[in-house]
C-alpha cells in the first residue's frame, strides 16, 4: 500500500466498503487514515505523534507530525521551542500544537499488512455498532430470516443486515430447520458482547404468538382489540386473553376469523399448537372462569390477599378442568396470575361439612355449650372464638332461639376462654424466650408470639428484619412444579398488608425508621386498630 496510490481509487474503495457493510463513508475514510497513521509511525518512529488526514472530496493524503510548544525542549520528537514555533506561526502560544508536514512515503509490505488489519478491524467494529444500534430498538418485533447454519441444535439466522441466533430451547418441540430454510421469530433480547452484538430470537416466547395475532388480525393492529395476557405451553397448547374497546366487535370472533382462517394461520406457524381464545374481564372471578374453559365452573372462592382462588366444578368436569398433566389449570394460572385450586362438588361439600363439624366441636368445647348451640353458631357463619367474643352483642342475640341473656353468657364464656388461652400462650412465649417488647408491637397477638418464637423470631429486631413473605409464606417453582412455602404466621388469617404493617411497626419500635418514614410510604399507625391505614385515608377521616 502506498500513499501515492490513485486518490480517486482510494475514495472508490471507501464508497464500496461503506455500501457493502452498510456503514458511513466517513467511518471507512477515518479507518483508512488511522491505518496510514499507524504505518507511518512504524516508518518515522513510534515516539512521534503522527496524524494522517484524507480529504473526503479529492482523496489527497497529508501526513503531519504534531509538536507541543514548550519553554524548554526535552524531547524534540514531540516538542518545539516557543521561539521556533513563533517563527513558523506568529500566533503560537505555550501548550499549542504545531503541525510539521512530513513527506509522503511508500510503505513496505509489513506496514501495508498492518494498515490493512487496522482498516478491517475498524470497519468490523463500525459494522457491529451499526448492527447493535439498528436492532436494540427492535426488541419485541417479529423478523424474517434465512437459516445460515445449525450448530448443536442452535439455529444461526441471517437477517440481511445482521446475524441472529435461535437457541435450541427457544425452538418449538420437534421443530427442525435446515440451511436455506426461511424462519420467522421474535426478537426478545439484543446484547453488546465481546464478540459483537448478539441478537436472540425465540419461537416459544408468549409474545411471539401475540405478535402473530397482531399480523393476522387488523383490529389488533389498529388497537380496537387488545391482547391482555398470553400463556403458552410451546408446541402443545396456549391461551390468549383479548379485550375489545368497541362494544360492537366481538374480540374472540375477530381473532378466530371467518371459518377460523385467522387463528388457523397462527396455528400453522406454531406447528399445530392448539390455541384457546378467551375474553378478558376486569373481574378476577369471571376472568378465571373464562380461562378454565372448556370446563364448566359451579362456584369460585377468592382470597385477594394471597392471590389464590378455589374453583368448584361438577364431578364429571374435573379431568377437563385440570387438563392433560395439569396443562389446562396451569395455563389458566399463568394467564390470570392467580393460584388455582380445583375441587369437585362432592369434595367441596365434604370439606364444608368437615369444617362445620370442626367449628361446632370447637365452640362446644371452648364455650362449654351443648351441640345444638354450637351448631347454631357455626351455621350463622362464626368461624372462631374471637369472632364470638368481639362481635356486637345483638348479632348473637338475633340468632333464632337466643335471647340477650344467652348472648351475654356466650360472649362472656368466649372472653374467659380467650383470657385462659392468652395466659397459656404467654407462658409458652416466655419458655421460648420471646421478649415482652415483641408483644407490644401493634397487631401481634399472644398466639402469634408463640408462632414467632417457634420460628426463632424472639426480639423486636428479629421481627423488624423479616420480609412480608417470611410471615405469610410464598410460592415458588421447583423443578417445574409450583410449591407453597409456609410463613411463620401461616393460618392466622392475615394478608400481605397486615403483615407488612406489623413489620413496619416493629422497625419503628426498633428505631430503624420513624413514624414520618412510615407516612412517606403510605402507612400510618392507627392506635385503635390492628390494621394499617393508608395515610391519605386518615387525612380524609380527619377532614370529615
Amino acid at each position: 500500500m502506498a500513499v501515492s496510490a490513485n486518490r480517486l481509487e482510494l475514495l472508490q474503495i471507501a464508497d464500496a466498503v461503506a455500501r457493502e457493510k452498510s456503514i458511513e463513508r466517513e467511518v471507512v475514510i477515518e479507518a483508512m487514515a488511522e491505518a496510514i497513521q499507524k504505518a507511518a509511525r512504524s516508518r518515522y518512529g513510534a515516539e512521534n505523534e503522527i496524524r494522517a488526514r484524507i480529504n473526503p472530496t479529492t482523496g489527497e493524503i497529508r501526513l503531519v507530525r504534531l509538536l507541543e510548544v514548550v519553554d524548554d525542549v526535552e524531547n524534540d520528537a514531540v516538542q518545539i521551542d516557543l521561539r521556533e514555533a513563533q517563527r513558523r506561526n506568529p500566533a503560537a502560544q505555550l501548550g499549542d500544537l504545531i503541525e510539521d508536514e512530513l513527506p509522503p512515503v511508500d510503505f513496505g509490505r509489513i506496514a501495508a499488512q498492518t494498515a490493512k488489519q487496522v482498516i478491517v478491524q475498524k470497519v468490523r467494529d463500525a459494522e457491529r455498532e451499526r448492527q447493535y444500534d439498528e436492532y436494540k430498538d427492535r426488541i419485541g418485533e417479529i423478523v424474517h430470516g434465512i437459516v445460515k447454519r445449525v450448530e448443536y441444535g442452535n439455529v444461526i439466522t441471517d437477517l440481511g443486515r445482521g446475524e441472529a441466533i435461535v437457541r435450541r430451547d427457544e425452538l418449538l418441540p420437534r421443530e427442525t430447520f435446515r440451511n436455506g430454510d426461511r424462519i420467522r421469530a421474535y426478537i426478545y433480547d439484543v446484547r453488546r458482547e465481546q464478540r459483537g452484538p448478539q441478537i436472540f430470537l425465540s419461537r416459544t416466547h408468549p409474545q411471539f404468538m401475540a405478535k402473530l395475532f397482531a399480523q393476522e388480525v387488523p383490529e389488533i393492529y389498529d388497537g380496537i382489540i387488545e391482547i391482555k395476557e398470553v400463556a403458552r405451553d410451546p408446541g402443545s397448547r396456549a391461551k390468549i386473553a383479548v379485550l375489545s374497546n368497541d362494544n360492537s366487535i366481538d374480540p374472540v370472533g375477530a381473532c378466530v376469523g371467518m371459518r377460523g382462517s385467522r387463528v388457523q394461520a397462527v396455528v400453522n406457524e406454531l406447528q399445530g399448537e392448539k390455541i384457546d381464545i378467551i375474553q378478558w374481564s376486569p373481574d378476577s372471578a369471571t376472568f378465571i372462569v373464562n380461562a378454565l374453559a372448556p370446563a364448566e365452573v359451579v362456584k369460585v372462592v377468592l382470597d385477594e390477599d394471597t392471590k389464590r382462588i378455589e374453583v368448584v366444578v361438577p364431578d364429571d368436569q374435573l379431568s377437563l378442568a385440570i387438563g392433560r398433566r395439569g396443562q389446562n389449570v396451569r395455563l389458566a394460572s399463568q394467564l390470570t396470575h392467580w393460584d388455582i385450586d380445583i375441587l369437585t362438588e362432592a369434595e367441596e361439600s365434604e370439606r364444608r361439612q368437615a369444617e362445620f363439624a370442626s367449628r361446632s366441636a370447637t365452640f362446644a368445647d371452648a364455650l362449654d355449650v351443648d351441640e345444638v348451640i354450637a351448631q347454631l353458631l357455626a351455621s350463622e357463619g362464626f368461624s372462631s372464638i374471637e369472632e364470638v367474643a368481639y362481635v356486637p352483642l345483638d348479632e348473637i342475640a338475633e340468632i333464632e332461639g337466643f335471647d340477650e341473656d344467652t348472648a351475654q353468657e356466650i360472649q362472656s364464656r368466649a372472653l374467659d376462654y380467650i383470657d385462659r388461652q392468652n395466659a397459656e400462650f404467654d407462658e409458652k412465649r416466655k419458655e421460648l424466650g420471646v421478649e415482652d417488647a415483641v408483644g407490644e408491637v401493634e397487631g401481634v397477638t399472644p398466639r402469634m408470639l408463640v408462632a414467632l418464637g417457634e420460628n426463632d423470631v424472639k426480639t423486636v429486631d428479629d421481627l423488624a428484619g423479616c420480609a412480608t413473605d417470611d410471615l405469610i409464606g410464598w410460592n415458588e417453582t421447583v423443578n417445574g412444579e409450583r410449591k407453597h412455602q409456609k410463613g411463620y404466621l401461616e393460618g392466622f388469617d392475615i394478608g400481605a398488608d397486615e403483615a407488612n404493617a406489623i413489620i413496619m411497626r416493629a422497625r419503628v419500635k426498633a428505631g430503624w425508621i420513624t413514624d414520618e418514614d412510615m407516612n412517606e410510604v403510605g402507612l400510618a399507625v392507627d392506635h385503635d386498630v390492628d390494621n394499617p391505614v393508608p395515610a391519605d385515608e386518615m387525612e380524609q377521616d380527619s377532614q370529615a
